[in-house]
């Protein structure tokens, strides 16, 4: 049995620069502070451990009502925007997913750094099928191996099945060091042995799994 993990933002969908701008304007506009966007400065690449860090770091009060009114903000503008530019998918995303789906000894599972409401939000729009996929976010941990943990964990009913991550960003190469997994780069981002630019090579991306 094979367990195949992903990200979101620049792995399934073309939500990378438009996650990281609003981000950034939520944050400026409940605390007035403009945000490093350098995510691989933060010690957790996620959107409750990056706001907790710079609560920390800020001497912001009151972080729990101050988060949720962060992602309020966050959510809302991502609506908008979605309404009148819908989200696009990584090439051949959907397409791969439905092929994992169509196989008997695969297991999916999505763990992303971001919240669940915006990543719903987000494969919705890029017209991603979210339906029987175990998701963990930055809902269930502010660390990224933890929620990838969690995903692993639910996915799995606790079984130890290799794990392959398709992901884009250096945090993700590091988080899978940490943990043993596979890792495959989606995009240009890092450099690793395992790449893929899309996911419309679909032999290649089943190679890397082992399938």
């Amino acid at each position: 049995m094979h367990h195949v993990m992903f990200d979101i933002d620049g792995t399934l969908v073309e939500s990378y620069d438009l996650d990281s701008e609003l981000f950034c304007d939520s944050v400026k506009e409940v605390t007035g502070i403009a945000l490093d966007a350098d995510w691989g400065r933060y010690h957790h690449v996620t959107d409750s451990g990056i706001l907790q860090e710079v609560f920390e770091m800020n001497g912001i009060p009151n972080k729990e009502e101050t988060e949720a009114k962060i992602k309020r903000i966050f959510i809302a503008k991502l609506e908008h925007s979605i309404a009148s530019q819908p989200i696009q998918e990584i090439p051949g995303a959907e397409s791969f997913l439905s092929l994992l789906k169509s196989m008997s000894n695969v297991i999916i599972s999505i763990a992303t750094g971001g919240w669940y409401e915006s990543a719903v939000l987000k494969l919705n729009s890029a017209g991603i099928d979210i339906d029987s996929l175990i998701i963990s976010s930055s809902n269930d941990h502010i660390s990224r191996t933890e929620i990838m943990k969690h995903a692993a964990s639910k996915a799995t009913r606790g079984k130890n099945y290799p794990c392959t991550y398709f992901g884009d960003g250096i945090w993700d190469k590091k988080a899978c060091e940490q943990l043993g997994f596979n890792f495959v780069l989606v995009g240009n981002k890092v450099k690793h042995n395992q790449n893929i630019t899309s996911f419309k090579s679909s032999n290649k991306a089943l190679a890397y799994v082992g399938l």
